[in-house]
């Protein structure tokens, strides 16, 4: 959320750190501010170096730790007896001190917004080729289910045809196979009957009769 100038609490400078400020701060001449903790390990070195733009800060007041919420007996005390020039100075300078800090919060702000909105442009646009990869694919299996509908309906058609012929071959081999037992039936009657006309008693084949004429003839 952007800061304005009405907003109570600065956030420390420190990138990783960015909390709100209470208690006691340090201030820097190159108008940055960061929470007593940060504060303390990056100005214990020497040289002291701004965490946040680097710049070197060698001057007996180019880092200051202050309270945040001084008492009412320190505000009482601290600008008495300066010349009311030097009192608005002072204010002038904590003044532009704080709409510093403000007008870098706003634009810290904004490029953080404009960086979600970049990284969003950029989820937007790789989920827009997913989504047209994927309507591809999509299409692509559509066209290989119309084309395997197409064969199946191929392949029921052949496996039709050659149902219906393999019935018809069916139907003419049981009509064979009846014409084959009617005639073996009728052969075996026809055996049958004569079989039994040979057996019967006075009946004489051509054979014998020409037998019997040849002998009566020798006989003579």
């Amino acid at each position: 959320m952007a800061m304005s100038l009405c907003d109570d609490t600065l956030l420390c400078n420190f990138t990783k750190c960015r909390t709100k400020l209470s208690g006691f701060a340090w201030v820097t001449a190159c108008s940055h501010i960061f929470c007593d903790q940060h504060g303390s390990g990056e100005f214990s070195r020497s040289p002291a170096i701004c965490p946040a733009c680097s710049s070197a800060l060698s001057g007996k007041l180019d880092i200051v730790r202050t309270e945040l919420s001084p008492s009412e007996e320190y505000k009482a005390m601290v600008l008495a007896g300066l010349r009311p020039d030097i009192i608005l100075d002072i204010s002038a300078r904590a003044m532009a001190f704080w709409s510093y800090q403000v007008h870098q919060e706003h634009m810290y702000q904004e490029y953080n917004m404009s960086r979600a909105e970049a990284q969003l442009k950029q989820m937007e646009k790789v989920l827009t080729q997913q989504n047209h990869s994927r309507e591809l694919e999509l299409s692509a299996m559509r066209g290989e289910i119309t084309s395997l509908k197409k064969v199946m309906e191929e392949y029921k058609r052949k496996y039709s045809e050659v149902s219906e012929r393999l019935m018809e071959r069916n139907r003419q081999y049981q009509k064979l196979q009846g014409l084959y037992d009617s005639l073996r039936l009728r052969n075996m009657v026809v055996g049958v009957g004569e079989r039994d006309m040979l057996l019967q008693p006075g009946h004489h084949s051509f054979k014998s009769v020409t037998d019997e004429k040849r002998k009566e003839a020798q006989r003579e």
